[in-house]
């Protein structure tokens, strides 16, 4: 994830959640017909599915909305009779992909689970009860958890630099609770003591002034001695990231064949280990700044020339920053056509609301910056992950992880939660980590500027958006 730079979400009412749909279907028309320059229909489009919104919504709005109704209602109605599945009523509208796999992965990033949790702050279940935030995510379709692990993030004192804490131990103990409710574990190294990205790939602590020989053996020791001790917890490890966003460097080092030196270690390891104990575990690189496929393809080349062991090529995708998803299909085909590898989209997310959770400024404010044809809304952002996930396996994207659903606020937005952030780092960065960033972490250190793109309102509540994973196969109607 690049740099990390309070009002309740819209939940309550039928007519408020109808004004949603309707207003999600109007911009997904208005968009489509841009696309395709047919602006006079655009605009009789527009009149009619806005005249609901100017007249009043009431019980039979669904039968004034025109096609789009018609198109949902024949949609379910072809899912329920090809597959005997009905089609659930639930307060977002998905549609069903077309062909998706029972295979796809439904990924969530819940790395910052644990120092959320330690802050005080609770998650619920779809019933309104306390319950374990993995079984939800279970309930709602994710099938895959994505946990980042920085060596050491403390500093001389054990004091956390915040970001969640993410050091081994809290991987394991968020991965066994992953593999309680049936979930596969994708472990993210960062090969760092803090994030890890295009900007900044900082050595551990413990690297620094080493040759990169010496760093290729510590990255190698590293990688196998971890990945044993998570697989040992009972953590149920499917894939493994040699790095993060390695764009331009990983771990101190940025000559493109020290790199590639220090990706064939980690490879070496976590082949090693999965043979030792039977286990069949991908090893996968990750890239960003996707919206440059020559760059991409240079990334690629590089691993390709340096003979690099690896399965998987996970892109970076967030609409409101990497281009679309057409552009998105165009990378993860090069990847797969040239290359022959497989394609993941390791990182994506969207706001559902342009409220600020905590007193921290959000990175996607949602205003100025947000989508064509989304608004910050719980149907937009189900509406944004169906969409991006429709592309992804239209072009054979083997699934997609959404990057921090779960990290939400652990105070109010009105009240001082710096304590809480510093204590138990449950915000982006604490002011611990200016030692070790600087540049960064050191300047800018607060709370967490991701709430507004969790997939659980402020208060820890699911959000009806949570189960877009669930309703990717048969779909599910909006009442």
């Amino acid at each position: 994830m690049r740099k990390k730079a309070g009002s309740q979400p819209i939940s309550g009412s039928t007519d408020e959640r109808q004004r949603q749909v309707v207003g999600e279907v109007l911009r997904k028309v208005l968009t489509k017909m841009k696309k395709s320059s047919r602006k006079l229909l655009a605009l009789c489009l527009s009149a009619s599915l806005c005249a609901p919104l100017l007249f009043g919504c009431g019980t039979n709005e669904k039968k004034t909305i025109g096609t789009e109704a018609v198109a949902e209602t024949e949609s379910s109605e072809r899912v329920q009779k090809e597959t005997g599945q009905a089609v659930e009523q639930t307060d977002v509208f998905v549609e069903p992909v077309d062909g998706i796999s029972d295979d796809f992965i439904c990924g969530m990033d819940a790395s910052a689970v644990l120092s959320v949790e330690n802050s005080g702050a609770v998650y619920y279940g779809y019933d309104g009860k306390e319950q374990d935030v993995f079984e939800t995510l279970a309930q709602s379709g994710v099938n895959y958890i994505r946990l980042r692990v920085w060596n050491d993030p403390y500093d001389e004192n054990g004091n956390g630099y915040g970001g969640g804490n993410n050091d081994l131990t809290t991987a394991m103990k968020l991965g066994v609770r992953a593999a309680r409710y049936g979930m596969k574990v994708c472990i993210d190294f960062h090969y760092s003591d803090f994030w890890a990205d295009p900007k900044r790939q900082h050595a551990p602590k413990a690297w620094e002034g080493m040759t990169v020989d010496e760093k290729s053996d510590a990255l190698y020791d590293y990688t196998t001695e971890s990945l044993g001790k998570l697989l040992d917890a009972g953590v149920d490890v499917g894939m493994v990231q040699i790095g993060n966003e390695i764009n331009n460097g990983m771990s101190g080092e940025t000559d493109v064949d020290d790199v590639m030196q220090l990706l064939n270690s980690g490879s070496k390891a976590v082949r090693e280990v999965a043979e030792s104990y039977g286990k069949d575990i991908k090893v996968a690189v990750h890239y960003t700044n996707i919206e440059d496929n020559d760059q991409i393809d240079t990334m690629a080349a590089n691993l390709k020339d340096a003979s690099v062991d690896y399965d998987m090529f996970g892109l970076s995708f967030y609409p409101f920053w990497d281009g679309t998803n057409e552009n998105m299909q165009n990378a993860a085909k090069l990847i797969e056509d040239k290359y022959g590898k497989e394609v993941y989209i390791a990182e994506t997310s969207y706001c559902y609301t342009s409220e600020d959770g905590d007193g921290f400024g959000n990175s996607l404010k949602g205003t100025d910056d947000l989508t064509d044809g989304y608004g910050a809304t719980v149907q937009s952002q189900a509406t944004v992950i169906h969409d991006i996930c429709a592309a992804a396996n239209e072009a054979g994207v083997e699934g997609v992880f959404y990057w921090e659903g779960t990290w939400i606020p652990v105070g109010s937005a009105d009240a001082d939660n710096s304590a809480l952030w510093e204590k138990y780092g449950s915000g982006w960065a604490s002011s611990y980590s200016a030692e070790y960033d600087p540049d960064d972490a050191g300047l800018y250190y607060g709370g967490c500027s991701w709430d507004n793109q969790a997939m659980f309102d402020f208060t820890g509540h699911p959000l009806a958006s949570l189960n877009v994973f669930k309703y990717l196969k048969y779909g599910a109607t909006a009442p």
